[in-house]
């Protein structure tokens, strides 16, 4: 564990997790997967996005690698009623709340602790009012690199009931250079929530505030149907919830995705309702990545599990409000080989 960084007056620590298949650096910053190598053809590619240096995170990251939250993805308005109080969080995405706020956990510098090789503990208080929400949450998450795959364990011990929705967000590269558009994706997911959109638009439209109308609806003879393997450029730009298949075990896949050119895969195991997907198709960043990639149009795709976005407004859905007597907890492993 290496010194990299200070934020607000703390430093930014980084460890880096080793197998023999793949090496992924971890930072206190965001609780943050910087970085994510694994050999293609005799060299180690990044398969993520991700800055070669931390001092451009704060202002220039995308989320890059953060564990989002206190409640990821947006919440309409920032606004939510909890117990009969009515609750105001900062606006920081068009009108709505995202990803816990500009002072959100992926903003937040957290404890660091290094379990040998292979794994890391990042530990982070998040105190009562932050952001606008209630209640004190301790928040844990875990790092374990198992072979080719990343398992990612994810707590919240919260002292009085409060809305959590966390959210790890890579942006998936799986070795491409030149953009993500031409790789192949199958999601386990034969519904999508619809999104409030334009006359004449589908939902994910850029003028879109993305937030869910409540519908639940087939993806059947959509753009959003990836239930077969399909190039993610047939998605023609898309940044939407996707509604996992109810019932299915933790060992079935959610998603798995392949680059052709240089044949790494990918899949993802989580026990989340949902999955955000987001291709990035609008990406415009003047700052270059891990060995030099260009942040712009399609450089990586997101995989995001989670509960549905503003469910904390939607009352039919799967409740995200969690308590003493409710421990947050979730559970995501990603195989990129």
């Amino acid at each position: 564990m290496k010194q990299i960084g200070t934020h607000q007056g703390k430093p930014v620590m980084e460890t880096v997790l080793e197998s023999s298949h793949a090496a992924v650096s971890i930072m206190s910053y965001g609780a943050v997967v910087r970085d994510w190598r694994v050999d293609v053809a005799g060299s180690a590619k990044p398969m993520v996005l991700g800055y070669p240096v931390f001092d451009l995170y704060p202002e220039h990251s995308r989320a890059f690698g953060t564990i989002a939250g206190r409640v990821a993805n947006r919440i309409a308005n920032g606004r939510f009623t909890l117990e009969g109080k009515d609750y105001a969080l900062p606006i920081n995405n068009g009108p709505n709340h995202l990803h816990g706020g500009p002072e959100g956990l992926g903003k937040q510098v957290w404890e660091m602790d290094p379990d040998g090789t292979d794994a890391v503990r990042l530990t982070h208080r998040s105190p009562d009012g932050h952001m606008g929400y209630p209640g004190t949450v301790d928040f844990t998450v875990t790092y374990r690199l198992d072979g080719p795959r990343l398992i990612i364990e994810m707590e919240g011990q919260a002292d009085r009931p409060t809305p959590i929705n966390l959210a790890q967000h890579n942006y998936y590269t799986l070795g491409a250079e030149t953009g993500i558009s031409h790789c192949l994706l199958r999601m386990d997911a034969p519904h999508y929530t619809p999104v409030d959109e334009p006359v004449g638009a589908e939902g994910g439209a850029a003028d879109s505030t993305l937030i869910p109308t409540g519908e639940v609806r087939s993806v059947k003879g959509s753009r959003f149907d990836f239930t077969d393997m399909k190039p993610i450029r047939d998605g023609d730009g898309i940044d939407i919830n996707m509604v996992l298949r109810a019932g299915r075990a933790f060992d079935d896949i959610a998603a798995e995705a392949t680059n052709p050119e240089t044949g790494i895969g990918l899949k993802l195991w989580t026990d989340q309702p949902g999955c955000q997907f987001f291709d990035a198709h609008h990406f415009d960043l003047p700052m270059k990545g891990l060995d030099g990639i260009t942040m712009k149009g399609w450089p990586g795709f997101c995989l995001e599990p989670q509960h549905f976005p503003d469910s904390v407004n939607k009352p039919d859905w799967p409740s995200i409000i969690y308590g003493p007597d409710r421990p947050y907890s979730q559970r995501l492993e990603v195989e990129i080989a």
